[in-house]
């Protein structure tokens, strides 16, 4: 059994690069930006997330599949990505301090940590820049 949250919801996000690329999963067409971000949240299932980590040349553990689980519970809750500082906090809990820490996060996301490598996996949009209240 599966408990994949529905975004069909979430308009593409606004900063969606302008040049798109096709990912072909089960005989349909996927529409990602050029950093490999989905254009319609909607598109997100568990097999694209395996087409996109294989473009991204990445073999899936459980490990993987629970972080991915959670940052889209954590987004579909909050409308709004966690901070490292909540990933860590709750992964320690699960899997431990040696793998619930930081670096361990970025070994299994080695592109870009679980923020951005794995909300792209995880179908979420990318992060918007900080605004000036937010630094």
């Amino acid at each position: 059994m599966s408990l994949i949250p529905c975004f069909a919801d979430i308009p593409p996000h606004p900063l969606t690069l302008l040049t798109t690329e096709m990912l072909s999963v089960q005989g349909k067409d996927i529409s990602i930006d050029s950093e490999g971000y989905l254009i319609h949240q909607e598109d997100w299932s568990e097999g694209v997330a395996q087409a996109l980590a294989d473009r991204e040349g990445m073999v899936l553990s459980d490990q993987h599949w629970e972080l991915i689980r959670f940052l889209r519970g954590y987004y579909q809750e909050y409308q709004a990505q966690p901070q490292v500082r909540t990933m860590t906090k709750y992964f320690t809990q699960r899997w431990g301090p040696d793998q619930g820490n930081n670096l361990y996060l970025h070994t299994l996301f080695p592109q870009g940590g679980p923020q951005k490598q794995g909300n792209r996996l995880a179908g979420l949009p990318p992060r918007l820049p900080r605004g000036p209240s937010e630094h």
